[in-house]
């Protein structure tokens, strides 16, 4: 992740605690994608960095946004960002299924990633991976000497 969308990621992080204070409750995804959003939008020229932007609450569920350069704000069944996105159109669109369980959904991201990798130069060789559910985050972690088959924690 970029310098700029580190301190952008801090900014709204502080904005979403003062958030909770202010209002007694957790904000939702949505709120955050805002947040976010208009952070970007207002900073369009400084800023050099496309965001995803993704969560689970009580209200919505599951949510995915994406931010591009310019600071506009789109919801989508999900997002691909970074050099190797370009490379990957094709695979998410043939291969994405709305409704997938868990483990289908874990296994389009890493086909995803796997074909990123082998296209892109500058796309790393490990995946990292969280998985965001009513219950919380679940981390993963898949390294290329297992061909990604073994998760690690």
């Amino acid at each position: 992740m970029s310098y700029e969308a580190l301190s952008v990621a801090d900014i709204v992080h502080y904005q979403l605690g003062m958030y909770g204070v202010l209002n007694g409750k957790t904000p939702t995804t949505q709120t955050a994608a805002a947040m976010f959003q208009e952070l970007c939008y207002d900073n369009k020229d400084q800023l050099s960095a496309g965001l995803i932007i993704a969560g689970w609450d009580e209200r919505h569920g599951g949510q995915v946004y994406s931010i591009p350069l310019g600071g506009s704000l789109h919801k989508q069944s999900y997002a691909i960002g970074g050099s190797g996105s370009t490379y990957i159109y094709g695979y998410c669109d043939a291969n994405w299924k709305e409704g997938m369980e868990e483990a289908d959904a874990v296994d389009f991201v890493k086909g995803a990633l796997q074909e990123a990798i082998k296209w892109d130069g500058s796309s790393g060789g490990v995946i990292r991976m969280v998985v965001l559910t009513a219950k919380g985050a679940n981390r993963h972690l898949y390294l290329p000497d297992t061909n990604y088959a073994v998760r690690h924690q």
